[in-house]
């Protein structure tokens, strides 16, 4: 029983922070229907930009976030003008998976180029610090990474349903033809969208780099969590995509603490496969897809 109880607090912490990761991939699909297989890549560069600013310039990995979500949102508006703005309208869907990926191997390039292909980690004063509440251990690093994550995540909310910017997404996820006819910019909204996206990346890479070793190879690993996640949640649905987070993170780490840690890799397939026998759409498909 301590072993379960254990699991679940380690999951919970860990699916906030999956669930930042996953909340930008899924917002990019929503706007552009673009499934963006460099997610991933942007989250471990972000992870990367984190490290460089604690070993040069003794900044912790929570204060670079403002610096490295700023750094991050250029580089998604990059993408998006260079590589996916050009596509034809019809052929986006289709051609953005090999320009995503194309865009991923490209970042892994830069990253191997620049810090090599060695594993890193962000080594604090207190990665490994924790406290003891009832006998259980809970890892201050994770708590902290759980509550920016609840934070960001927050934000993100208030942007999309208090803002200009917020209802305008909103209305080109529900209807981008006539969105356009009621003045909004679909480019500009796209651009900005993706910006946000790969801003999201960066401050859940920030966090990742305090609490996992990665390379630049680590986003292939990354990314096929995010999309079961994405795909779990239901395409476009940022709620959907907290609440498989969550899911399947708590998941994980209850099979790895009861079970085997070697299992614990396939918890998000397997989840993913028997909710889309019973939902193909996903948790919150039909519902939150629209309104995300």
């Amino acid at each position: 029983m301590h072993a379960l109880v254990q699991g679940v607090i380690l999951g919970v912490l860990t699916g906030g922070v999956y669930a930042l990761m996953a909340s930008g991939q899924t917002l990019i699909f929503g706007i552009m229907k673009v499934v963006n297989l460099a997610q991933g890549a942007m989250v471990i560069l972000g992870a990367y930009l984190a490290y460089q600013l604690f070993v040069s310039f003794g900044i912790d990995p929570f204060l670079a976030i403002p610096i490295t979500t700023l750094i991050m949102f250029a580089v998604g508006v990059a993408v998006q003008l260079l590589f996916l703005r050009p596509l034809r309208r019809e052929d986006r869907s289709e051609l953005s998976l090999l320009v995503t990926f194309a865009v991923a191997l490209l970042l892994e390039g830069f990253m191997s180029i620049t810090w090599n292909t060695s594993y890193r980690s962000i080594n604090t004063g207190y990665e490994n610090a924790s406290w003891t509440v009832f006998g259980y251990q809970i890892t201050q690093v994770r708590l902290w990474a759980f509550l920016l994550s609840l934070a960001a995540l927050g934000l993100l909310f208030l942007l999309l349903n208090r803002t200009r910017f917020g209802r305008a997404v909103r209305a080109t996820v529900q209807n981008p033809d006539s969105a356009r006819l009621l003045g909004v910019e679909s480019d500009r909204v796209a651009a900005l969208g993706f910006g946000l996206g790969a801003a999201t990346a960066a401050a859940a890479g920030s966090v990742y780099g305090l609490l996992y070793p990665f390379n630049s190879g680590s986003h292939y690993d990354l990314i096929s969590r995010l999309l079961s996640i994405v795909v779990l949640g239901g395409l476009g649905s940022v709620g959907g995509a907290v609440v498989a987070a969550v899911i399947v993170s708590t998941s994980s780490a209850i099979v790895a603490s009861t079970v085997s840690p070697s299992w614990s890799e396939m918890t998000f397939f397997v989840i993913l496969m028997l909710v889309l026998l019973v939902r193909p759409q996903g948790l919150f498909g039909t519902v939150g897809r629209g309104a995300l």
